[in-house]
């Protein structure tokens, strides 16, 4: 019997490449490490991401419109990896006519209200803003198109220093874009 389960041994050692180092911590340190190449090589696949200047700007998107909407919302994070503050201005969108960047925020009167931000979004050197459902976001205006869930569409953010970049939305399920209702702009 001991000699069929050496024979085994030598036939896996032979057999599958790992089996070749002696200890569990070899094996385990292989797996480690090629776990590690693989989700390093795979992260450029999956991301939606653009760069202008210093500010990094991750996964723009947008939620399906209601056939017959004349207003979308576009979401955003912004990360500024340089030393200086910088603004996002202004933006656009290939399926408004209009485009603004609104925030909303509850008044004194505890009633959540939104409004155009005059002079931008300000990102601080280091730090990452976030364009979310009821914050700050971008407001598509006057839509000349639907937004459809699955499809992207191109706009284009302009910021104080960085300067401008073309991005894609890409456009999610409508769930909960009732904010918006009767923002005609």
């Amino acid at each position: 019997m001991r000699n069929s389960i050496r024979d085994a041994a030598r036939v896996a050692s032979n057999t599958y490449p790992l089996s070749r180092f002696r200890s569990i911590e070899e094996r385990l340190g292989i797996l480690a490490f090629t776990t590690m190449l693989l989700f390093a090589m795979t992260q450029g696949l999956f991301a939606h991401e653009f760069k202008a200047g210093e500010i990094e700007i991750v996964h723009p998107w947008s939620r399906a419109t209601p056939d017959g909407a004349k207003v979308a919302a576009g979401y955003i994070t912004l990360k500024n990896g340089g030393t200086e503050p910088d603004r996002l201005i202004s933006a656009t969108g290939e399926i408004a006519g209009k485009t603004e960047i609104h925030e909303m925020a509850v008044d004194a009167n505890g009633v959540m209200t939104m409004r155009p931000v005059e002079g931008g979004v300000e990102i601080r050197a280091g730090e990452t803003v976030e364009l979310k459902p009821g914050a700050f976001h971008i407001m598509f205006m006057n839509l000349k198109q639907g937004a459809k869930q699955g499809e992207k569409f191109k706009g284009t953010l302009t910021f104080e220093k960085a300067g401008t970049v073309d991005v894609e939305f890409d456009v999610q399920a409508i769930g909960g874009a009732t904010e918006h209702n009767g923002h005609g702009g």
